[in-house]
């Protein structure tokens, strides 16, 4: 993947229909899903590795990058929202370099997965667990990993713009393309947008900065 990333091997899940048949999530509406599988969410834990997904980007970063890990419930109000479901763990990376945008990751009971990253943007795996979405977990990790490693490469850009009804503004830049997306004032504490708009303001115009690679042991957990 990235650096000598290597996705941890998971002897993934299988789930199987009413009639014993093994539901091959992911391509299992070749139209339009049936209406009544919007809003349902048969199996939730097939999201499960992505814990196990989630452990082994920390443990890589922890290891290849100069950063400070912190670790406890706390660190899961950096979510502009908090999580809809019971978090059993989060974590914050902070590279020591402070042009170099943060990221936290919070586990949740669903199972899945919220990740915070720089000052405002959140961004939730699964993206949706109903049936209709058909998501499976392989596609979301990718997700995630992209996600998580376009930041440490600096291919993460945030601003909040003046005036509009769309002002906060954030852009990820990955080795086959890009995202970006805008958020509303009003998604946000005032107090957050106000620190954000001071931090923000002392990056470079491409925005956030590469982590710098570790030279010396990982810094201790909190």
């Amino acid at each position: 993947m990235v650096d000598g990333y290597v996705r941890p091997e998971i002897d993934a899940p299988v789930f199987r229909d009413a009639a014993g048949e093994v539901i091959e999530y992911g391509r299992r509406w070749p139209g339009s899903p049936p209406e009544e599988t919007y809003s349902v969410d048969t199996h939730p834990e097939r999201f499960a590795p992505l814990h196990t997904v989630a452990d082994g980007i920390i443990a890589h970063l922890r290891t290849a990058y100069d950063v400070v890990v912190e670790e406890g419930a706390e660190v899961a109000g950096d979510l502009n929202r908090p999580s809809s479901f019971d978090v059993v763990r989060a974590v914050r990376m902070r590279a020591t370099d402070p042009r170099c945008a943060p990221v936290t990751i919070v586990f949740d009971a669903y199972p899945g997965l919220s990740v915070h990253s720089g000052l405002l943007h959140d961004a939730h795996y699964p993206h949706c667990g109903c049936d209709a979405c058909d998501e499976e977990w392989q596609a979301v990790a990718t997700d995630l990993e992209e996600h998580v490693f376009a930041v440490v490469r600096g291919g993460f850009s945030e601003r909040i713009a003046r005036g509009g009804e769309l002002p906060v503004e954030i852009a990820f830049s990955y080795p086959n393309g890009g995202s970006s997306g805008q958020s509303r004032l009003e998604d946000f504490l005032p107090g957050r947008l106000d620190a954000a708009r001071v931090a923000l303001a002392a990056l470079p115009a491409d925005g956030w900065a590469p982590w710098p690679r570790r030279s010396h042991a990982p810094r201790a957990a909190r």
